[in-house]
């Protein structure tokens, strides 16, 4: 049977009362009687979120405060949480509590008891969410599973990670990750355990539209290259609609039936252009994807570290 440290890591950007969140996660694990840290990364705040947590770390010997030096995002904010991860397992979770502490003693006890080196936390449904937001959340899982082969419908980044399964993830060499895509990618023995999504219990959600889209073309140029593919199926369909007007062309000008094709020509035109248009932007997407791996920056930078020694002291670097 397993025995071994927790760590639950919790990304931050412009939250308010992150104590009553991070507060009711250790009442959790207390009564659970589950020995734990809590790392808790600030992405660049612009409110009073690193007072805040440098109050908890100073205030808890198990918890840790990580800066970042600017807003990175928040998938840059759960590599530097995992990168600092003492465990033996590590929990992710989102500091609004829509992911609930109380589902964390199960999943820990499925990888305590059971062996499972993954536990994924998958949404019951999305009720909750805009009828917009649940449209568009099931179409880009099931464009991506029919892409890449990784199933994410109903998925999310509540989940937990053995220590083999985190060091695994922790290889993989992408400067821009998707944490859902890449901790299903590695495979290990995994379950799944059901949440229902709870409410906000204060602010507001980060994620706007535009960083939505943008998460998800980086999801799915990450995992599939069948965009790639569609430049060349467009291309081929065109080369045989082109042939069919060419044959049709011709055999009107022997029969002496040719007429002005100017609207025909207008047409082709467009049609030609926003394909070529299309093609050249999936095309630069991967080219973009090639230009962020080959630069070779960090996929974060940590300004500061604050955590409470065993001995009383409050650390700082």
């Amino acid at each position: 049977m397993k025995t071994g440290l927790l760590s639950v890591v919790m990304p931050i950007y412009n939250e308010t009362n992150i104590a009553v969140g991070v507060e009711r996660v250790m009442s959790v694990l207390k009564g659970a009687d589950i020995p734990y840290e809590i790392i808790l990364v600030d992405d660049g705040s612009r409110n009073d979120s690193w007072n805040q947590i440098t109050d908890l770390a100073m205030k808890y010997k198990n918890i840790v405060a990580i800066a970042l030096s600017r807003n990175f995002g928040k998938e840059y904010a759960l590599c530097a949480g995992l990168d600092n991860v003492n465990g033996d397992c590590c929990i992710c979770m989102d500091s609004d509590m829509q992911h609930p502490p109380e589902y964390i003693p199960e999943m820990y006890r499925l990888w305590k008891e059971e062996n499972y080196e993954v536990v994924e936390g998958v949404k019951k449904a999305r009720i909750k969410e805009k009828l917009l937001y649940r449209i568009c959340a099931k179409n880009f899982y099931r464009m991506l599973n029919k892409m890449s082969g990784i199933d994410l419908q109903n998925a999310s980044d509540f989940r937990l990670l053995d220590r083999e399964a985190l060091e695994a993830w922790k290889s993989l060499p992408e400067k821009v990750p998707f944490f859902r895509g890449m901790s299903s990618w590695i495979g290990f023995r995994r379950t799944q355990i059901y949440f229902e999504v709870s409410e906000r219990e204060f602010g507001e959600t980060k994620w706007s539209m535009r960083g939505l889209i943008r998460l998800a073309i980086d999801a799915i140029t990450s995992y599939s290259s069948v965009p790639l593919y569609l430049s060349t199926m467009f291309g081929a369909i065109l080369m045989i609609f082109f042939l069919v007007m060419f044959a049709q062309t011709l055999y009107m000008k022997i029969n002496g039936h040719a007429q002005g094709g100017f609207t025909t020509v207008i047409i082709l035109q467009l049609i030609i252009g926003a394909i070529t248009m299309i093609n050249m932007g999936i095309i630069g997407l991967y080219i973009k994807k090639i230009y962020e791996e080959t630069k070779g920056r960090p996929r974060y930078i940590i300004r500061k570290i604050v955590k409470k020694e065993t001995s009383g002291k409050n650390e700082i670097n």
